[in-house]
């Protein structure tokens, strides 16, 4: 096919963008209280701006009182005082903006917090004008005890039932998340209206470049709210996705969403939307240029590859095989259509990809960071990096359970403790899985020096919100890795080089050909754009090993790798080894 055949390859800014995720809460504290704020982010900028970036992408900074770290909105027009003020806000999108980078911000309206005043109208009374707003239901029996209970079996994604009794009213309310985040109804109009207004409108107004929409495939609910089959015989509560994910009107919605957006917009910047969809079914439908929903989406298939499908804490085997079709999968679909992509394997929601995916042994946890960075600068798609995966942070060691934040680790330690004992073998799995995928590792603070206690994130005589990750100890920081030009960080500065330079293949490459499918060492693949062709071979294992050429007789140009004393010429890959080529 030539280039007419693939509309994908469209240019637009956020298709070529780097985009850098910002988690507020541990990026960094400007005033010493403990925790990271928004003149933290802004003091931080030259350093986002160096790296290579083009883009930033900041998590809720919204008024909450923080039942989900932000994901629980009270106030979607206030910044939350603890991370600063909305002029604090608006200084940070004014001086991204003349950095030359964008601004992106997260956007949380499947459900809002208990303490936003449209749920605590709706839960003043069966009658109340709002009460439609959010999804109330009569309980659908009482059991022995005289408990109410829940209108159906529906399990919320941090465990438990998804539905909370409230006594205002004696019904239950829907929360698909945590106890006090309530799932907005869509399928009222006054509802979406305001949401569309004041999380949207709001800040179109001042200035923001785009959106990560969180639970993008949340808001069309199944009709009448059903029980969900069961697919998981060993529990009476079942997974919410069957009834929740992607529903009748789900498309619809978002088309809505995208038109306000537009005819929000005066001044002729082209807004973009990033969709957490989590699986990929509807990708195609949810990115078509044509169809204007959102620009690209997020699915979760080759990180949550390894947890079982019913608890996200136990570990499953997989191959390397399967990890390579996951990923795959990310950015097939788009090939000779008009839809488009992301590339990432780190967010504030996943444990740290060197631990998960590669080897964060001293020996080769440098070596091991820049072969991810490779894989991920070389794949199509928008390149989205998250703080501290640029200087090759690990997952810290084991912690007791006191040491946790994450409300999906607590809710399920207590139901686990409660369901089978604190000894109990359930409970030795549990801290397993936590161990290794657990969302605390990858929102530790950020580690800006050697000193300790804090390094640099607050001062040294505060005590941060949550305890830091002890490798800045071990020389994962952003002040030696400055100094070091075999560091990690410096190596995702030359590579982003590289995907600007030769952003045809590397963001816009189409027809991507695996080499060595079925090996379970080697990751190799080739892309073209044009009459160029980019070939890549990655070395997923601690040993040497040969790699198959892309074809007989190929001849090979060196762009990057990340070994200084190797072979380039040698089709033997040291351990962790990856390299980029052009094809001649």
């Amino acid at each position: 096919m030539t280039i007419s055949d693939h509309p994908e390859t469209e240019p637009k800014w956020w298709k070529e963008a780097t985009i850098y995720q910002i988690y507020p809460a541990s990026f960094k504290d400007s005033n010493n209280d403990g925790w990271g704020d928004l003149k933290g982010i802004t003091s931080k900028l030259q350093y986002i701006k160096d790296l290579g970036v083009d883009a930033i992408w900041v998590c809720p900074f919204y008024d909450s009182p923080q039942q989900d770290m932000g994901y629980d909105i009270s106030n979607y027009e206030k910044v939350w005082p603890t991370y600063g003020t909305n002029e604090d806000c608006f200084e940070l999108i004014d001086k991204t903006h003349k950095l030359g980078m964008k601004f992106i911000t997260d956007l949380v309206i499947n459900h809002c917090s208990t303490e936003h005043e449209w749920f605590k109208e709706s839960r003043s009374s069966k009658t109340n004008p709002k009460r439609d707003w959010f999804f109330w239901r009569p309980p659908k029996g009482y059991d022995a005890e005289g408990k109410p209970i829940p209108p159906n079996n529906w399990k919320s994604f941090f465990g438990g039932s998804a539905w909370t009794f409230d006594e205002t009213t004696n019904e239950f309310y829907l929360r698909l998340f945590a106890s006090r985040q309530v799932d907005l109804n869509w399928e009222n109009e006054d509802c979406r209206r305001a949401i569309f207004e004041s999380a949207v409108g709001f800040w179109l107004d001042h200035g923001v470049d785009g959106f990560r929409i969180d639970t993008a495939g949340l808001y069309s609910k199944r009709p009448g709210l059903p029980d969900s089959p069961i697919f998981d015989k060993t529990s009476k509560l079942q997974h919410p996705n069957w009834g929740s994910h992607n529903g009748p009107r789900i498309h619809e919605y978002h088309q809505e969403l995208r038109r306000f957006m537009k005819n929000r917009v005066k001044d002729g910047r082209e807004i973009m939307t990033v969709g957490e969809v989590a699986h990929g079914s509807d990708n195609a439908l949810y990115t078509s240029a044509a169809r204007y929903e959102v620009s690209e989406v997020f699915s979760f298939t080759h990180v949550e590859l390894g947890t079982s499908p019913f608890f996200r804490y136990n570990i499953v085997p997989f191959t390397l095989k399967q990890w390579k079709e996951a990923i795959a999968s990310n950015f097939l679909f788009i090939n000779g259509t008009d839809s488009w992509a992301t590339t990432y394997i780190e967010n504030h929601d996943q444990a740290r990809s060197i631990t998960r995916f590669a080897d964060d042994s001293p020996k080769y946890r440098k070596i091991s960071g820049k072969l991810l960075t490779l894989l991920e600068c070389s794949l199509t798609g928008t390149l989205y990096v998250y703080q501290g995966q640029e200087i090759g942070q690990i997952n810290f060691k084991e912690w007791p359970i006191e040491k946790y934040e994450d409300v999906d680790v607590k809710n399920n330690y207590e139901i686990i403790k409660k369901s089978f004992g604190k000894n109990s073998k359930e409970m030795k799995d549990f801290f397993k899985g936590i161990a290794l995928l657990s969302r605390d590792h990858s929102r530790t603070p950020m580690p800006w020096t050697k000193d300790k206690p804090n390094a640099g994130f607050t001062g040294p005589d505060v005590k941060p919100w949550f305890f830091l990750n002890e490798s800045f100890e071990q020389g994962i920081n952003v002040e030696q890795e400055s100094r070091d030009d075999d560091s990690v960080l410096n190596f995702w500065k030359r590579a982003l080089q590289a995907r600007k330079k030769y952003k045809e293949l590397m963001i816009y490459g189409y027809d991507f050909q695996f080499i060595d499918l079925d090996s379970d060492q080697i990751f190799s693949f080739t892309k073209e754009y044009e009459d160029k062709t980019l070939f890549a071979a990655l070395n997923f294992s601690g040993e040497e090993i040969e790699f198959s050429l892309p074809r007989e007789g190929a001849s090979l140009s060196f762009i990057l790798g990340n070994y200084d004393d190797t072979d380039v010429s040698s089709r033997v890959l040291k351990p962790w080894e990856g390299r980029i080529y052009l094809v001649k």
